[in-house]
């Protein structure tokens, strides 16, 4: 097993760091925002950029040391493709349970 190169390792270094960053963010949004609607931007938005930067960096050492099957590239498709559409369900759900969640309608011209 060769050594990696250092810029591979610092951009696997810094996407690592990142993704715990948005992770937290994402955390943070989860457990100290207020209602539900505030509370569903920090796991579909930050923690899921936060998931797939930490699935990208690993995606990059294991395509370095030969081992890259595309698993990763899976989770993060997927992950990726889930996160908005369970967040926009979740919403709809909670607006057609407590209708006081809508938006006010539009005003006509």
């Amino acid at each position: 097993m060769s050594a990696m190169p250092f810029w591979l390792d610092a951009l696997v270094a810094a996407l690592l760091v990142a993704g715990a960053v948005f992770a937290l963010v994402g955390a943070w949004g989860l457990a100290k925002l207020g209602d539900f609607m505030k509370r569903l931007h920090g796991p579909t938005k930050a923690s899921t950029l936060g998931i797939g930067l930490s699935l990208i960096a690993s995606m990059a050492w294991f395509a370095w040391h030969g081992g890259f099957t595309g698993r990763e590239f899976l989770v993060t498709l997927f992950v990726f493709l889930t996160a908005p559409v369970s967040a926009h369900l979740l919403v709809k759900a909670a607006m057609r349970t407590d209708p006081r969640c809508a938006p006010p309608p539009k005003p006509e011209r």
